[in-house]
C-alpha cells in the first residue's frame, strides 16, 4: 500500500506537469459549458428579419403589417410596394421571409375571391426558417379568422354565432416538459454530457500511451506484474477528480435556469456508469494504441459525431440503421436516453433498466479486454528485458 500510496503521488505530478491535459480535463467542461450556456441563454429567437411587400396600400394590409409589428419573433425590416431585387437581397441581408400581400388583397377578400398571401422562405437555416413560418402562420389564421367573423358579423349574425359558424371545432395545445420551447433547456444538458464524455475520454487515452512513450511503464511494471494494479494506479486520480468536474457542470443547469431534475439517486447511477463505461474505453484505446497522439485522434473519430448519433437532437428513427446500432455502443447515446426520462419525464431506476444495462455491457466488455491487453502488454515488456538483460551478460567478458 505504501508504495501504491507512493506511485500515485507521482502520478498526480504527472497529470498536473501536462498542460494539455490540465486544459482539456478543468478547462472544457467548465469553459465550453458557459459559453453554450451563455450562447443559448436568450432561450428563443427572436427579432428575425422579414420583408413585407404591399402591393395593395389598402387598411386590411396596413392591419396585417401591424400585426406582424407586434409579434417579438418577427422583426419588420422593410416594407415596399414593390419586389425590386429581393431574391439577390436575401443571401446579404440574411432575410428570413419575404411576405407579398398582392393588388386588390382587400378587393378580393371583399369579393370573396380569396386571394393568395405569397410567403417566400429562406431555408439555409432551419431553425430560423421554421420560427419564422410557424409565427408567419400564426398571425395570418388569426387574421384570417377575424375578418372572416367580421364578414359574418356584417350578415347580422351576433359575435358568438360568427364564431360558432367560423369556427367547427377548437384546438388547444398543452406544452409539456418544455412548455415555453426553452432552446437552452433544450440543447445546453446534452452538450454538457457530451463535453464530459469527451474530456474524459481524450484525458484517458494518455494514461498509458504516455508510459509507453517516455518508458515510464518499464519502471512500473517492477513495483507490480499486475494489470489490475496499474488500471487502478491509472485510474484513481481522475476518480477522485471527476465528481469535483460533475458537480461544476451539473451546478450549471440551475444556474442557466434549467428546470430538470438532476440531483437523485437515478441520475448519480447514470452519471457514474457513463463516467466509467468512458474511462474503460480511453483507458483500452490507451494500451492498445502506444501513441498519445493517435490515441486521442482514434477516439476523436468516436467522439466527434457521439453528439448527433445519440439521438438527443435528431431521431435515431430517422438514421440508417446500421448507425443507429453502432451509435448503442456509445456511452453518451445511453445517458442521453435515461438522462431524458430522469430529467425531465421524471422517472426513477426502473425507467432506465435498457440504458443501466448496455452501459454495464459496454464497461464489462471495455474492462475486460483491457486487462487481457495490458497483462499481455506487461508480459511481453518482461520477456523483452530478460532477454536484454541475458544479451548483456553474455556480451560481458
Amino acid at each position: 500500500m505504501k508504495v501504491f500510496l507512493k506511485l500515485l503521488k507521482f502520478e498526480f505530478k504527472r497529470i498536473f506537469s501536462n498542460t494539455v491535459l490540465l486544459a482539456i480535463f478543468f478547462g472544457a467542461p467548465i469553459g465550453y459549458g458557459i459559453l453554450f450556456g451563455y450562447v443559448y441563454q436568450q432561450a428563443k429567437v427572436l427579432d428575425l428579419p422579414i420583408v413585407i411587400i404591399d402591393q395593395d396600400h389598402s387598411p386590411t394590409s396596413d392591419k396585417i403589417i401591424d400585426a406582424f409589428e407586434d409579434n417579438e419573433v418577427l422583426l419588420i425590416t422593410d416594407v415596399r410596394y414593390t419586389a425590386g431585387n429581393i431574391i439577390k437581397e436575401m443571401p446579404v441581408k440574411q432575410y428570413v421571409a419575404v411576405v407579398t400581400l398582392p393588388t386588390n388583397f382587400e378587393a378580393d377578400i371583399l369579393q370573396k375571391k380569396h386571394p393568395e398571401i405569397q410567403i417566400d422562405l429562406n431555408m439555409a437555416n432551419i431553425v430560423n426558417a421554421n420560427s419564422a413560418s410557424n409565427q408567419i402562420q400564426a398571425v395570418l389564421m388569426t387574421l384570417n379568422a377575424g375578418i372572416e367573423t367580421e364578414g359574418l358579423k356584417k350578415q347580422g349574425l351576433s359575435d358568438s354565432q360568427a364564431l360558432a359558424m367560423f369556427e367547427s371545432f377548437k384546438i388547444n395545445f398543452n406544452k409539456l416538459y418544455n412548455s415555453t420551447g426553452n432552446y437552452v433547456t433544450f440543447m445546453l444538458p446534452g452538450l454538457l454530457a457530451a463535453i464530459m464524455q469527451q474530456v474524459i475520454f481524450l484525458a484517458m487515452a494518455l494514461v498509458f500511451a504516455r508510459d509507453f512513450e517516455d518508458g515510464y511503464f518499464k519502471e512500473l511494471i517492477k513495483e507490480s506484474k499486475s494489470s489490475l494494479y496499474h488500471i487502478a494506479l491509472k485510474a484513481t486520480p481522475f476518480l477522485l477528480m471527476l465528481p469535483f468536474m460533475w458537480l461544476i457542470v451539473g451546478y450549471l443547469i440551475p444556474y442557466f435556469k434549467i428546470d430538470a431534475a438532476i440531483f437523485n439517486v437515478p441520475m448519480l447511477i447514470l452519471v457514474t456508469l457513463l463516467t466509467a463505461a468512458s474511462m474503460c474505453i480511453g483507458m483500452l484505446f490507451s494500451i492498445v494504441i502506444p501513441s498519445q497522439l493517435k490515441a486521442t485522434e482514434f477516439l476523436m473519430v468516436i467522439s466527434t459525431p457521439a453528439f448527433i448519433l445519440s439521438g438527443f437532437t435528431w431521431p435515431t428513427l430517422a438514421m440508417p440503421s446500421v448507425i443507429t446500432s453502432f451509435a448503442q455502443y456509445i456511452p453518451l447515446t445511453q445517458f442521453l436516453s435515461g438522462f431524458r426520462k430522469i430529467a425531465f419525464y421524471d422517472g426513477g431506476i426502473s425507467s432506465v433498466k435498457t440504458e443501466i444495462g448496455m452501459l454495464l455491457l459496454i464497461i464489462a466488455v471495455a474492462f475486460i479486454l483491457m486487462v487481457l491487453l495490458l497483462q499481455f502488454k506487461i508480459v511481453k515488456f518482461n520477456k523483452e528485458e530478460i532477454a536484454l538483460l541475458n544479451t548483456t551478460e553474455n556480451e560481458m567478458p
